[in-house]
């Protein structure tokens, strides 16, 4: 098991301590509804932080954990310990003003990760974008009201600062299929999709990191519904999880069947799309297309 801080941020750490208090209520044969009137709270309290939707008080967890009988001291300090470290703020607190909530439990899920898949139909992963991409993407987004250029600087370190989970030392290990589209549409300038485009056979050599690209020849495929991303861990006790982004929210499924719905998409598109051996080849493709056309 993941050791409480290695690799992980508080949204992993809660869902991985309200996980442990889950079972060792349902060990000790107590219901929600008793286990929040030990803590002066709520039934849904109670679900809220098994499922590690909330910030946890440690003497709420040190009330609980004697509530459900837990001898075990050395197991005891490790929860503890666990509920101390949930509470830290991750290092993407800074940009709270700038970032939705709802974009927060997933940075802390993307650094918690052992193995990240993503599909996507329009833009080059964050993971993988170069400053100059990222930072035309933030604008497209926001054409209607403009971000002064400060906000738009921080939201390009933001985005540079989540490339740390593919160098620090036990990298995650990132497989990423991309459609075709995807290096053929002008964002930014023809240099800066130049530049990017170089960037990704650079990232495809890494021994962590397998891209593939759907070539248009290949036609119709599944998953034309949009992208998504699969974020596998290395800890049993953190489920996997499908993360969905809308343009105003995101979706988090973690339940066994949309879980299944999602790894049989995503075998299948990896399987649509050309052998990772060939992504260099394709990306000198794009990039020659496009020195034509703006030549």
């Amino acid at each position: 098991m993941t050791e409480p801080g290695a690799y992980s941020g508080p949204t992993a750490q809660r869902i991985i301590l309200g996980t442990h208090l889950r079972r060792l209520r349902e060990a000790a044969n107590i219901s929600r509804t008793e286990a929040a009137w030990e803590i002066r709270g709520s039934e849904s309290k109670i679900s809220r932080l098994e499922l590690g939707r909330v910030g946890f008080k440690v003497r709420d967890v040190d009330d609980l954990l004697t509530f459900y009988k837990l001898e075990d001291e050395n197991e005891r300090e490790r929860l503890l310990t666990l509920a101390r470290q949930a509470n830290d703020p991750g290092w993407w607190q800074r940009y709270d003003d700038l970032t939705p909530a709802w974009f927060h439990d997933y940075l802390g899920l993307e650094m918690a990760a052992d193995l990240i898949r993503t599909f996507e139909l329009q833009f080059v992963p964050g993971l993988l974008q170069t400053p100059e991409y990222a930072k035309a993407v933030i604008q497209l987004g926001r054409q209607d009201v403009p971000l002064p250029k400060a906000e738009v600087d921080r939201l390009v370190s933001l985005r540079m600062s989540r490339h740390e989970v593919l160098t620090r030392q036990r990298p995650a290990r990132l497989w990423a299929v991309l459609d075709e589209s995807v290096l053929r549409r002008p964002i930014g300038s023809p240099q800066i999709l130049r530049n990017q485009l170089e960037y990704l056979i650079e990232a495809s050599r890494r021994h962590n990191v397998t891209l593939q690209i759907i070539p248009f020849d290949k036609g119709g495929y599944t998953a034309t519904g949009g992208a998504f991303t699969l974020l596998r861990f290395n800890d049993p006790d953190l489920p996997d999880i499908v993360y969905i982004e809308h343009l105003t929210s995101a979706v988090y499924l973690d339940k066994r069947e949309e879980l299944d719905t999602y790894v049989v998409t995503m075998d299948a598109v990896s399987i649509t799309a050309a052998q990772p051996r060939d992504t260099e080849t394709l990306i000198r493709r794009a990039i020659e297309r496009l020195d034509e056309t703006t030549n």
